[in-house]
């Protein structure tokens, strides 16, 4: 184990000096570093903004229970099933069932065939729902399992279009998750003031294009709603034209005509065709667009529009045009999100955070400096230098993959330094042992390291599996500590098996005829 080919100190040393680079990067200016890569330091090292945001999915029950409220009137029409009275309250549907078809109904909750309502919903892949029969009264609702379908639904949407919004905003590093079914985490590190994201997360931003009731003052069709001002109203119709579920770009835009700022937009091919046609319809009209109930604007049609752009015009400045733009290309939120805890970390903290932890580190890389270079003397500075080599190689590779850096992460580290020196540990010992044994040097460090190459690696391939499973199944500080672990476990078996292993063969096919005592 003690020979190596120039092929493999070749490689040995150039990843050593293009990782440590990359690691000495972290500290230089601007100008000196030819690749643009760094450590990115974690919420609580660099101070930053905490949210916990809650999704109501409330609204989402509602309106699936609408949908399967129009589905249950067909089915029961298609069934001959005769009913009245039939309303949502609460989040069930309440009807009272026709004497004559009682049975009938009956039958098509228990039974299970072509004729079944399980059948006619599962054809829909419908949620599984209660139901509750006291004479001819009946209600439905969603069963418990239905429910947890929905809220897991949401928050896995909801969690993707707060990404979206976060990502457009431009934050550094921030870390979205998921808790529970009900609850998302943000944390956005370097973010002081959070007041922007709070307004962009807040928001809906569920549009729709309708056309402006031609009645002044309502009628079954239509409903009342008011302008941004909140003073200006007008009767819109319920017919939605188009969603912003059609938009597939929106941008801020100076409209040199009128000189104000507005939002210009793209419709998919299936919008194009709607708005094209609504608007072909619609000459001389007003048309609203509304977003989360509020009319930001309500334009006359002059002439058809059918190439599938247009742009929103209304009171905004460059910020907010931009703000609107960016909640359009996200998508709407399946749910509104409220904000339920809300935390913020001053750099100052953060500085605090990296000097305890830094001195901390500091603190014990010495101490193990010292205790190897006592007890091990030459090969004690071998197994030091080779401790130096794996901070640069684990702190290379963060920065390659960006990485963030936790508190948490620090104490991976610190672990790691306790890891390769366990490793270099067990070695000398037995290479003591093999020395007492056998008198020629180059055997006896051949064997050491030999024998020792299970025990190494059993202890550093059972951390690794343990640091996987926290990557994986941890969230936040864990995954930091999990990342630094797991890096630091194969940096360590790198500078002990190949660059201190390198070293110690060169010292003993020096010293191969002399006594070397460890």
């Amino acid at each position: 184990m003690l020979y190596f080919s120039k092929l493999k100190v070749i490689f040995i040393y150039v990843l050593i000096i293009f990782l440590s680079y990359f690691s000495i990067s972290n500290f230089l200016s601007q100008n000196y570093k030819l690749f643009d890569k760094k450590i990115n330091l974690g919420l609580d090292l660099q101070g930053g903004s905490y949210l916990l945001l809650e999704v109501d999915s409330s609204p989402i029950v509602l309106q699936k229970l609408q949908k399967k409220f129009s589905d249950l009137k067909k089915f029961f029409r298609e069934q001959n099933i005769k009913f009245k009275n039939i309303k949502i309250e609460n989040n069930k549907i309440y009807f009272e069932i026709d004497e004559n078809s009682k049975d009938k109904f009956v039958s098509a909750f228990t039974e299970k065939n072509d004729n079944s309502i399980n059948n006619y919903y599962n054809k829909y892949k419908a949620f599984e729902f209660d139901h509750e029969i006291k004479g001819n009264q009946v209600l439905i609702s969603y069963s418990k399992f239905g429910i947890i379908e929905i809220k897991n639904s949401s928050i896995d949407q909801a969690l993707e279009i707060v990404r979206r919004r976060v990502d457009e905003v431009g934050t550094n590093e921030p870390n979205i998750l998921k808790r529970g079914n009900e609850r998302i985490l943000v944390e956005l590190p370097g973010l002081e003031d959070p007041s922007r994201i709070k307004n962009l997360l807040g928001k809906t931003a569920n549009l729709t294009f309708r056309f402006i009731s031609d009645s002044d003052t309502g009628d079954f069709g239509s409903e009342k709603m008011f302008f941004e001002d909140n003073v200006e109203e007008a009767f819109v119709n319920k017919r939605i034209i188009l969603s912003g579920d059609n938009l597939i770009d929106a941008q801020p835009r100076m409209d040199n005509q009128n000189n104000q700022t507005v939002v210009t937009f793209s419709l998919d091919r299936l919008g194009t065709k709607k708005f094209a046609r609504a608007t072909i319809e619609g000459v001389g009209k007003r048309l609203a667009i509304i977003l989360d109930n509020k009319i930001i604007s309500a334009p006359v049609i002059r002439e058809p529009i059918t190439g599938g752009n247009g742009q929103i015009s209304g009171n905004f400045n460059f910020q907010s045009a931009t703000d609107l733009a960016l909640l359009l290309r996200s998508g709407a939120l399946p749910a509104p999100l409220s904000i339920i805890e809300e935390r913020t970390v001053g750099p100052d903290l953060g500085k605090d955070s990296i000097d305890a932890g830094t001195i901390a580190l500091i603190i014990g890389f010495v101490l193990v400096i010292l205790f190897m270079f006592f007890k091990y003397r030459i090969f004690g500075l071998i197994a030091d230098f080779a401790l130096v080599v794996n901070l640069f190689l684990l702190i290379g590779v963060l920065t390659i993959f960006e990485a963030t850096l936790t508190l948490p992460g620090i104490a991976g580290i610190i672990l790691t330094v306790g890891m390769a020196v366990d490793a270099n540990v067990l070695i000398y010992e037995r290479i003591k042992e093999e020395i007492k044994i056998e008198k020629n040097n180059v055997i006896a460090f051949d064997s050491g390291y030999k024998k020792a190459q299970t025990a190494v690696l059993d202890a550093n391939i059972t951390t690794l599996i343990a640091a996987t499973i926290l990557f994986f199944f941890g969230s936040g500080p864990v995954k930091g500590f999990a990342v630094t672990l797991g890096v630091g476990i194969v940096s360590t078996l790198f500078s002990v098996y190949y660059f201190a292993r390198h070293l110690t063969s060169s010292f003993v096919f020096k010293n191969k005829e002399k006594i070397i005592s460890i």
